[in-house]
C-alpha cells in the first residue's frame, strides 16, 4: 500500500498576517487620513468617523498585503525585506493574495455604506494604484517608480476629507501634494544607503539607475519644491499660525539637510551593513552616508509635525467654538 505523505505543518502565525498589513506604513496612513477628516469643514458623527478611519486603515493594510504577495521573490533578495512573511516562506503567496483581496473589498464596501461612495472610490483606486500600477507595472520599469507610485501614499488625507464631507476640494489636494512631493526625497535618501539591495533585486531605484550624484541633486531639487508647498497651508489654509511656524522652521531644517546631502558623498560607497556582510541596520551607515540617513530620519519627523500641527489647530478651534 502506498503511504500518503502527511501534510506539511504550517509555520504561519497570526503575527504574520498582521505584518502583511505593513503596520508602520498603516500608522502614517491612519494619522494623515484622520487629519484630513478632522480638518475638513463641518461635523461628522464620532462613530462614523471611527469606522471611516478603520476602513482606510484596513484598505491600506490590504494594499500592503497585496504588495507583499506580489513582491515575495523580490523581497527575499533584499536584506531589509527578506524577513517579511511571504519572502521568508512563512506564508503562502496565494494566502496573502486572498487576504489582501478580502480586506480590499471589505474596506471599500464598508466605507461606501458608512460614509459616501466618493471616499470609497478613492480608497479602491488607491489600493489598485499601489498593488497593480506601482507594484506590477512601475517598480521594475522606471527609476521614477517612487515618484509616480508615491501618489498612493498621498491619498489618505483626501479620502479622510471626502469621508467627512462627500467632497474633495483643493485644500484636500494640497495635503495630497505635500505627501506626494515629500516621498521622493524621503525614499531616495534611504535608497542612497541601500543601493546594493535594490541592485541585487533588479529594482531601478534612482541611485541604481542614475547614480548617487544625480540622486543627490534630484533630492535637493524636490526638496526646494516640496518645502514651499509644505508651508502653503499656513498661508492659504487650512493651516493657521501654529502650522505656519512649524512648517517654516521645519522646512528650513529640511532644506539645510538636503543641501548638506547634495554636497556629500552619500551613496558613492556601499553602506556599512553591506560592507561587513551583516543584516541591514536602518540607521547604521558609513560616515559618508550619514547626511542621507539624517534627511531620511528628519523627513519622517517633519511630515508628522506638519499633520500634527493641522490636527492640533483643528481640534483647538473646534473646542473654542
Amino acid at each position: 500500500m502506498t503511504q500518503v505523505p502527511s501534510p506539511a505543518v504550517s509555520t504561519t502565525q497570526p503575527e504574520d498576517f498582521f505584518q502583511l498589513l505593513k503596520p508602520r506604513v498603516m500608522s502614517l496612513v491612519i494619522f494623515t487620513a484622520a487629519t484630513g477628516l478632522v480638518v475638513a469643514p463641518g461635523s461628522i458623527h464620532p462613530l462614523v468617523a471611527a469606522i471611516a478611519i478603520l476602513c482606510i486603515a484596513v484598505g491600506a493594510g490590504a494594499a500592503g498585503a497585496l504588495n507583499m504577495a506580489l513582491e515575495g521573490e523580490t523581497d527575499a533578495l533584499m536584506r531589509r525585506t527578506r524577513g517579511r512573511p511571504v519572502a521568508a516562506g512563512r506564508l503562502k503567496r496565494n494566502d496573502a493574495l486572498a487576504f489582501g483581496v478580502v480586506l480590499s473589498v471589505f474596506s471599500v464596501m464598508l466605507l461606501g455604506m458608512n460614509t459616501n461612495w466618493l471616499a470609497a472610490g478613492l480608497l479602491g483606486m488607491t489600493i489598485v494604484y499601489y498593488a497593480v500600477f506601482y507594484t506590477m507595472m512601475l517598480k521594475r520599469r522606471t527609476p521614477q517608480n517612487i515618484v509616480i507610485g508615491g501618489a498612493a501614499g498621498a491619498f489618505p488625507p483626501v479620502i479622510g476629507w471626502a469621508a467627512a464631507t462627500g467632497d474633495a476640494p483643493w485644500q484636500a489636494w494640497l495635503l495630497f501634494l505635500i505627501i506626494f512631493l515629500w516621498t521622493p526625497p524621503h525614499s531616495w535618501a534611504l535608497a542612497l544607503y541601500s543601493t546594493g539591495d535594490y541592485a541585487k533585486a533588479g529594482i531601478p531605484m534612482m541611485p541604481v539607475a542614475r547614480g548617487a550624484r544625480s540622486t543627490r541633486l534630484q533630492i535637493l531639487i524636490y526638496s526646494m519644491v516640496f518645502v514651499p508647498i509644505a508651508i502653503a497651508p499656513g498661508i492659504v489654509g487650512p493651516g493657521g499660525p501654529v502650522y505656519l511656524a512649524v512648517s517654516t522652521l521645519g522646512g528650513l531644517m529640511f532644506l539645510a539637510l538636503a543641501f548638506r546631502l547634495w554636497g556629500s558623498r552619500a551613496g558613492d560607497a556601499p553602506d556599512k551593513a553591506e560592507a561587513v556582510g551583516r543584516e541591514a541596520a536602518l540607521y547604521d551607515v558609513r560616515a559618508e552616508a550619514k547626511p542621507a540617513r539624517n534627511l531620511f530620519a528628519f523627513s519622517i519627523l517633519y511630515l508628522m509635525a506638519l499633520f500634527a500641527a493641522l490636527l492640533i489647530e483643528s481640534v483647538a478651534s473646534f473646542g473654542a467654538a
